[in-house]
């Protein structure tokens, strides 16, 4: 079983928004602190979507993945 607490639709959007970040971080035509700091703070939420595991939500405890009921 895989370890996850991020539901599919969480994980998109943090996909998206990592693509989105690298993407802007490309694209800005003067480039700088600003850039820079786009292209590597976007690769967070892109490999925590990829993954499908946030390791500040499971230390803080918190997550979007339904939870199941146990079963005996």
């Amino acid at each position: 079983m895989r370890s996850v607490n991020e539901a599919n639709w969480d994980r998109l959007l943090r996909t998206l928004i990592g693509l989105g970040m690298i993407s802007v971080g490309w694209l800005v035509p003067s480039g700088g602190l600003w850039s820079a700091a786009l292209k590597v703070l976007g690769f967070f939420p892109l490999i925590t979507g990829v993954w499908g595991w946030c390791p500040i939500s499971a230390v803080l405890g918190i997550g979007t993945w339904p939870v199941s009921p146990r079963t005996h």
